[in-house]
């Protein structure tokens, strides 16, 4: 081979896997857009505009507030006054009907629907509910219905349980009985610290020559903070 030279060997060597990544980006390229069409166009044939109207069987009557619900998906609208709805669903999604009074029911779309519309008139029942009897016997005399109406015990509101939380015998109790958060627990670790350092070197002052704690201990004992509680 010495003494021959192939010019053009070189560049076909650089352009041949340059070719070939080129072609295989755009069979890449030409897959994704297929899959994106038929993805595109399998989600529109599937969107069906379901409408109607519900109404109550007896009586023909519109119910209007009633909750139409896709279920799984989180989605759904009421009807309005003359009790028509109408929402965007996907084939072959499942429908429920539901108000307060009445019994639930549900349809399923077809998957296998024509077209992109699907209407329904749809009949609730009466759903009756059977509460426990209750006997109302009045008292033998008046004076029994005085003693029962002032010995009974009436619950507190909310009023009256902020009132009862907030005062400040209630307040005292709760600061005495809940521990020193973070910040609280820190400050006196920094008085500490700091008290440390203003006597380093020599005697730590008394409080007895302390004017300031001679008033906090005369207000203690007013108070009869030093009295034994048994």
């Amino acid at each position: 081979m010495n003494g021959y030279s192939f010019p053009g060997l070189g560049l076909a060597c650089i352009f041949e896997p340059m070719r070939k990544r080129v072609q295989y980006t755009l069979l890449l390229l030409a897959l994704l857009v297929s899959v994106n069409s038929f993805a595109q166009n399998y989600y529109r044939d599937s969107v069906v505009q379901f409408y109607g109207v519900v109404l109550t069987s007896d009586s023909l009557r519109a119910i209007p507030s009633a909750s139409i619900i896709v279920e799984g998906k989180g989605r759904g609208t009421f009807t309005n006054q003359d009790g028509v709805f109408s929402i965007a669903v996907l084939k072959g999604d499942k429908i429920r009907f539901s108000c307060v009074g009445f019994t639930d029911e549900s349809i399923v779309v077809p998957k296998d629907l024509n077209g992109n519309q699907f209407s329904v008139i749809k009949l609730l029942s009466n759903d009756t509910a059977y509460l426990p009897a209750v006997i109302i016997r009045p008292r033998v005399t008046r004076e029994q219905f005085e003693r029962d109406f002032i010995n009974n015990s009436v619950l507190d509101d909310d009023y009256e349980i902020a009132r009862r939380n907030t005062s400040e015998a209630q307040r005292r109790i709760i600061l005495n009985s809940l521990p020193a958060d973070g910040r609280e627990a820190v400050n006196y670790q920094l008085r500490q610290q700091s008290g440390r350092y203003y006597s380093n070197g020599q005697l730590p002052p008394q409080n007895i020559f302390n004017p300031a704690a001679w008033a906090s201990f005369l207000q203690a004992w007013k108070r009869g903070d030093f009295k034994k509680k048994n």
